[in-house]
């Protein structure tokens, strides 16, 4: 009779322990910010490596922009694409999204890998840095039409500020290809199943865009939150030099960490990405089904508040709208526009911050109306009610004589965009402690 009070005693504890240790498991791997457990890498096919504690931020990303021209009955079929990134924040592990929102067929995946840039202006790795990426712990996978896919995590020691090889290998390809053109970064193909070779020889296709790939987020105990710029061209980097990495969201991811380390201000540990689409609006998509360049209304959900860990959005949208459609150039139509993402933002716990727009004298769509409803704009943003806090470019970069113009040192020479200096110059001008704090409360 004892014991068979102990048996059903010792079953009773060892229920309650499986009931607890689910609980746990659950509880960690549902959170979508946070810290992984040595379960949840189980779970993503990395049993073999150690257990890695952290916070997943993004450390790049590109926002996919349109259907590749020529690539739509075929894809890229055979060939091996090798996009390289450069990294925000580091990690101890990473993880990737490819996308296939434009491609009219599933896009088959059967090699992936990740792996360190031996330098600049190269296709090969760093050797030992290779690494396979998995996708539900499955080396193949399957992106359907119109979708994307995240990968499980990978075990690569990724440092901040440096280049990530992230190569792709379909036999069959999906058309058309989704990309990121005008990347200011070359990448490279080439033909067959490459994507495990270090030396980099046989990439001899290259290419100033990115394909398929649009995200990398790492696991990283050196920031605690992501910031999201979302832009346009002037947030792409139109202009600068190709291979720098001087769009002004990759200098000023440079001066918060410098900031950091130097402890000369109260800033926030957070990596910087960029979803800059050359020629956006904020109101009007781009043609084509999906849109090629979809507004920032229509995007905010997906480029914003759907990345990784996000604490704070920029947003520096609304010169295209003025410039390019008449319809659009409608001062309070597009403060109006610029309302509605703040909205979305403070509902998911997102602070915003917003950049007034930069001149244009001298560019080709200027006229004095443009330019009124340019400054109106402005004035609404300077005023302080529209977002939690200001940017102010357009007084940083633009000619005190003529503020309808560039300062001569900043113009990349066509008017609009700046060049090298006058990204410098935007970062230069950001407000870093404006990042720190939550949504302040709106009575």
């Amino acid at each position: 009779m004892t014991r068979r009070h102990d048996h059903a005693l010792l079953a009773a504890l060892l229920a309650l322990v499986v009931a607890v240790s689910a609980g746990i498991y659950l509880g960690v791997s549902a959170d979508p910010g946070g810290t992984t457990s040595p379960a949840a890498d189980r779970a993503a096919g990395q049993s073999a490596a150690p257990a890695s504690t952290g916070t997943w931020v993004g450390s790049w990303s590109a926002s996919p922009a349109g259907a590749e021209p020529g690539t739509g009955t075929d894809g890229l079929a055979g060939l091996s694409l090798r996009n390289v990134v450069h990294t925000s924040a580091g990690g101890t592990r990473a993880r990737i999204t490819l996308s296939n929102l434009y491609g009219r067929r599933p896009l088959t995946v059967t090699h992936a890998t990740i792996a360190l840039a031996a330098g600049d202006g190269t296709a090969a790795a760093v050797p030992g840095s290779m690494r396979r990426v998995t996708f539900a712990g499955e080396t193949r996978t399957v992106v359907p039409a119109g979708r994307q896919t995240v990968s499980d995590p990978v075990a690569l020691n990724v440092p901040h500020d440096s280049d990530v090889l992230v190569t792709t290998y379909s036999p069959t390809g999906a058309g058309p290809v989704t990309y990121h053109p005008r990347a200011r970064q070359i990448s490279y193909a080439g033909q067959g199943d490459l994507a495990a070779d270090p030396s980099g020889a046989g990439y001899t296709r290259q290419v100033e865009a990115w394909r398929h790939l649009t995200a990398l987020d790492v696991l990283s105990n050196e920031s605690d939150g992501t910031v999201v710029v979302l832009g346009d061209s002037l947030t792409d980097g139109a202009r600068s030099t190709v291979g720098a990495n001087r769009r002004w969201p990759d200098v000023l991811s440079d001066r918060l960490r410098e900031t950091l380390a130097a402890g000369t201000a109260d800033v926030p540990r957070y990596s910087v990405v960029n979803q800059g689409i050359s020629g956006n609006r904020l109101l009007a998509d781009g043609p084509g089904r999906p849109a090629d360049s979809p507004s920032g209304l229509d995007r905010f959900d997906r480029d914003v508040l759907g990345g990784t860990n996000v604490r704070v959005v920029v947003i520096d949208l609304g010169i295209n709208d003025i410039l390019r459609h008449p319809d659009t150039a409608d001062p309070d139509r597009i403060l109006e526009g610029l309302r509605t993402l703040v909205e979305r933002a403070h509902a998911r716990g997102v602070k915003v911050v917003g950049a007034t727009l930069m001149p244009f004298y001298g560019h080709p769509g200027y006229t004095d109306a443009r330019e009124d409803v340019r400054q109106r704009i402005n004035g609404e943003i300077r005023a302080g009610e529209l977002f939690d806090a200001v940017a102010d470019f357009d007084r940083a970069v633009r000619d005190p004589y003529d503020p309808r113009r560039f300062a001569k040192e900043y113009d990349s020479g066509d008017h609009l965009h700046p060049g090298d200096r006058g990204y410098a110059r935007m970062a230069a001008a950001f407000p870093l402690t404006e990042l720190k704090g939550s949504v302040p409360a709106r009575l």
